[in-house]
């Protein structure tokens, strides 16, 4: 039997391979950062090649390092940046321009064109999203109209879109596969998720040729396999799924009402809702979870765009540290923030909020303020805007939240985690293997593939790191809690106002 699956998760700032065997365990993992572009304020890019070779890269890295045979390889499961729109030419495999990353906010105006027309409720209605720059249509729209003859070259089929997984898996197949899954899919705000598939009336509503799109599979089935050059083997590719889909199957919340959340570049809170979708009346995200067998399943999402990325810019734009990992001790210097609140609005507010145009904020500066109360009120931040979305999530479904599991990169930061339980008076709860989103995807590509037999035997392999109880007084944290709202508000509109 084969031992291994590797997973590909392609981050936002940076591109990892990692192997699990059969018990879901990590046997090795590389890991390479990628420049972000910022062309103008509010545009975010990346180099569509730069993601290609890194992830090639870490991919044959990882083989190296642990010494196995590719030929261990059972299959490959993708995960992905959702919403990161790349085009490219057919024919000669180059991208017609940079990928216009998730966070960018250019199309913000095209969005509030659509809605002054009406057709907010039509789309939203279709797809269980909100109108927002956030996701891939609109970014679809900019790049035709931007770059010349485009338009020309898409009607006449020599363009391809996709998401950062179906443009990876295009170069892995050496362009003979052109795929997404439901769960990528549901993210682009052209695709109807209770007929499954590319919606007519919304394409022409966004001005996207069908011609250039993918064909829609399921998350967990084999879609081609490694051209035999990269490996010296060809590989199955068997799983794809968007990264916060991905976390919450590999968190093992595959019952109904389970919450996961990731903290990553942003923060993503994800509600298993089961068979059956449920319509938000507070602006969260209905999605697509994943599809298995034909099954498919639905969740309830509330997106944080700045999550992690508020401590990356604590190192590389203001350097009060120098490695995120130090973050914890620094807020730990002082036992409060000192006043200060933090409002994380650097590209825009994601729900419930959906302000495009809010900002970033440090407010209640005085003289006594030092660098650690900043740290610690950054990271009230990311657990406050995560409560919200909690506290939200539980209004839309019904459902009261028992525990919340937690993954992803700063999932690893005790404090945080500890904030997080006191705000929203909840147990917080760390597996293991906090990995899930990279684990999500192997679970996905080896159930294609056999490698694993069914879900039950994969739900034997979560297992508790640590567990958070709500510790802090109520009333205290309700004040600090109550501060930072302020701020959130004061941060609004910023950018509409001038």
């Amino acid at each position: 039997m084969k031992k291994y699956i590797m997973s590909l998760d392609a981050g936002t700032t940076s591109n990892r391979a990692i192997l699990f065997n059969h018990s879901g365990e990590i046997i090795g993992s590389a890991q390479q950062e990628f420049k972000q572009i910022y062309p103008q304020a509010g545009w975010v890019e990346h180099n569509p090649m730069t993601i290609w070779e890194s992830q090639l890269k870490v991919a044959q890295d990882i083989i190296k390092q642990t010494g196995i045979s590719a030929s261990q390889i059972a299959g490959i499961g993708i995960t992905n940046q959702r919403e990161t729109t790349i085009i490219w030419n057919r024919e000669t495999g180059e991208p017609i321009y940079n990928a216009v990353v998730w966070q960018d906010r250019r199309t913000a105006e095209f969005c509030d064109e659509l809605k002054e027309k009406g057709l907010e409720k039509t789309i939203t209605e279709k797809t269980g999203l909100v109108l927002d720059a956030y996701f891939s249509g609109t970014k679809i729209k900019w790049i035709l109209d931007k770059v010349e003859g485009a338009r020309d070259l898409a009607k006449a089929g020599k363009l391809a879109f996709g998401t950062v997984d179906t443009w990876l898996i295009w170069k892995l197949t050496n362009g003979n596969v052109h795929v997404t899954d439901v769960s990528n899919a549901s993210r682009t705000l052209i695709y109807n998720i209770k007929t499954l598939s590319w919606d007519d009336e919304l394409l022409s509503l966004i001005d996207v040729p069908k011609e250039i799109l993918p064909e829609v599979k399921s998350s967990s089935e084999i879609y081609g396999t490694t051209s035999n050059e990269l490996f010296g083997v060809e590989i199955p590719i068997s799983g794809i799924a968007g990264d916060q889909q991905a976390a919450l199957f590999g968190q093992m919340c595959i019952e109904d009402g389970m919450v996961k959340n990731t903290y990553g570049t942003g923060c993503f809170v994800v509600m298993n809702t089961g068979e059956k979708p449920i319509v938000s009346k507070n602006r969260l995200l209905t999605t697509i979870g994943w599809q298995i067998n034909g099954k498919v399943i639905y969740a309830l999402e509330g997106s944080i765009f700045m999550g992690g990325a508020v401590v990356q810019w604590l190192r590389d734009q203001l350097g009060i540290i120098n490695s995120s990992s130090e973050i914890e001790a620094l807020a730990l210097e002082v036992e409060n923030n000192g006043g200060v609140s933090f409002a994380q609005g650097f590209v825009g507010l994601g729900a419930p909020h959906w302000d495009q145009y809010a900002t970033g904020a440090i407010i209640g500066l005085s003289r006594s303020t030092g660098k650690a109360h900043i740290a610690r009120a950054a990271l009230e931040a990311i657990a406050f805007r995560s409560m919200e979305v909690i506290e939200t999530m539980v209004k839309d479904s019904g459902i009261e939240l028992n525990e919340l599991r937690v993954d992803g990169g700063a999932s690893v930061n005790n404090l945080l985690m500890q904030i997080q339980a006191d705000c929203i008076n909840t147990q917080v709860v760390r597996p293991k293997v906090t990995e899930t989103t990279a684990l999500g995807a192997a679970y996905f590509a080896g159930l294609a593939t056999g490698f694993w037999k069914n879900i039950d035997e994969i739900k034997l392999q979560w297992h508790v790191d640590k567990k958070f109880e709500p510790i802090a007084d109520n009333s205290e944290i309700q004040k600090v809690i109550s501060h930072w709202k302020r701020a959130v508000e004061r941060s609004k509109n910023w950018y509409d106002s001038e």
